[in-house]
């Protein structure tokens, strides 16, 4: 399994991760639940108004942990912002959920993907895995 594939596949069977951010030097952690592969990259989902927004256009340093039993699993890297609408829309078919507060012409929708990204699954029992992509 490709290593993008297996950081999508644990994501998705965790439903939710955290995603950390830089406000001035303190750090901002949040839990999200969206997260798609288009065109092999891993992408995120936020709003542009929420305060996340703006600290990752300030600083695209992010990370996300995701706990799975005794396992979890750290991404960590730069989130860039693409702004098409078809990536908009691939994350709206994935979620539907997500059509009752965005649109992909609603101005406010804002999709990332990790860009120089490093995944490092851990456990307790386990030796850690490290992929890049």
């Amino acid at each position: 399994m490709e290593a993008i594939e297996k950081v999508y596949a644990y994501l998705n069977e965790t439903h939710t991760y955290y995603l950390a951010t830089d406000e001035g030097g303190q750090p901002r952690v949040r839990p999200f639940g969206t997260a798609l592969v288009y065109e092999g990259k891993l992408y995120i989902q936020t709003g542009k108004v929420k305060p996340v927004s703006k600290q990752l256009a300030a600083n695209p340093k992010a990370e996300i942990c995701a706990c799975k039993g005794a396992s979890w699993l750290r991404v960590t890297g730069e989130l860039v912002e693409d702004d098409r609408r078809e990536v908009k829309e691939a994350m709206l078919e994935k979620m539907p959920s997500l059509k009752s507060m965005y649109s992909p012409d609603d101005g406010n929708m804002q999709m990332l993907y990790f860009r120089n990204a490093t995944a490092t699954f851990s456990s307790f029992t386990e030796a850690p895995e490290t992929v890049t992509f």
